[in-house]
């Protein structure tokens, strides 16, 4: 069965460290604003020595975030950990987490912070969040999509959350701009489209995350999707949704063919993916040739261009928990239960 952390509540502690990449100097301002937004909003927050620096492609050594991490996880007095934004290299610390002492507690975040929640949830069937950076929450005001996150972490186990399919997304990063109310400029509008073009309903356990670095759990002990499903979810269906931040569309497609081979895509129900600025086609080879052929090949329901990873806003998909996804004519929603 999956645990649930129990609901963050306003006076609760907020941990902010950095597993991965920290924030360089000239975008402190970020991480003092988003933190200034939580205390707003009645929450305590502690922010770890790891935020503030960054070198060689990480916060800091592999050793000294592990142990902040770790600290973080078993001290009782934090309820939830925010890193303020993924990276590159977390896997490293993976096997420097002390895995028997976990807490549990939220998690959230995107990107190479699902490098750990995807371990952390298939090694102790705990669930975490995978959904917005602590500095994308910096403004006063936070749009509908965005502002489900509070709604997830602050939900007891057998709560069901609504979500949709946001109207706009963001076309263009741009960590300077001014919030004109949200921190994302969305000006582009949404359409989730389905690899046969018609409606799709996908039911089952939700399971994923940047597929650029959790494909790299494959043959480790942070990837025994196998173990996860007979041990934590007794083999019912896993959901899977995905989100592609740098792959080209062959390594997109390599990606898949590793996934699929690899067995994660045995009993599964289907496979949501996010927008993307990347999957740059290579010979007239584009990413929706390598979804059809997935689709082809294990007859997996497929829906796409959804509020998932690097193009805002995004949905909070919580993993381990169970979820019913529809799409159609060019939009979605997600009803989730936090169920054990």
């Amino acid at each position: 069965m999956i645990r649930y952390p129990r609901a963050l509540q306003p006076g609760q502690t907020i941990g902010i460290t950095a597993p991965s990449s920290g924030v360089d100097s000239e975008l402190h301002e970020l991480v003092y604003l988003a933190k200034g937004q939580f205390e707003n909003r009645g929450y305590q927050v502690e922010v770890g020595e790891t935020v503030w620096t960054q070198h060689k492609a990480a916060s800091s050594t592999k050793e000294k975030r592990a142990i902040e991490l770790n600290s973080m996880i078993q001290n009782k007095n934090i309820h939830a950990i925010i890193p303020p934004w993924g990276g590159e290299i977390l896997q490293e610390i993976l096997p420097l987490i002390e895995w028997d002492k976990i807490q549990s507690k939220w998690i959230l975040g995107y990107s190479d912070t699902s490098t750990f929640m995807f371990a952390l949830t298939l090694k102790t069937g705990i669930a975490t969040a995978h959904g917005t950076n602590l500095v994308d929450v910096r403004s006063d005001e936070w749009d509908s999509t965005t502002n489900k996150f509070l709604e997830v972490l602050s939900s007891e186990e057998g709560a069901t959350i609504r979500q949709i399919a946001s109207a706009n997304y963001q076309s263009k990063w741009n960590h300077n701009k001014k919030p004109d109310p949200y921190v994302f400029k969305l000006d582009t509008p949404t359409k989730w489209e389905t690899i046969n073009h018609s409606p799709v309903t996908i039911a089952g356990r939700l399971l994923g995350g940047c597929m650029d670095t959790i494909r790299h759990l494959i043959g480790t002990p942070y990837g025994n999707v196998k173990e996860f499903q007979g041990t934590y979810l007794e083999n019912e269906p896993i959901l899977w949704y995905f989100e592609n931040c740098e792959m080209s569309a062959t390594d997109f497609h390599r990606t898949l063919l590793q996934m699929q081979q690899s067995g994660w895509f045995n009993h599964s129900s289907g496979i949501i993916f996010g927008r993307t600025t990347a999957g740059q086609e290579v010979n007239g080879f584009t990413m929706v040739d390598a979804m059809e052929r997935l689709s082809e090949a294990t007859s997996l329901p497929i829906i796409y261009n959804t509020d998932i990873g690097h193009v805002p806003p995004q949905l909070t998909f919580v993993n381990g928990a169970f979820a019913e996804i529809k799409a159609s004519d060019g939009r979605g929603e997600m009803i989730m239960s936090l169920k054990k």
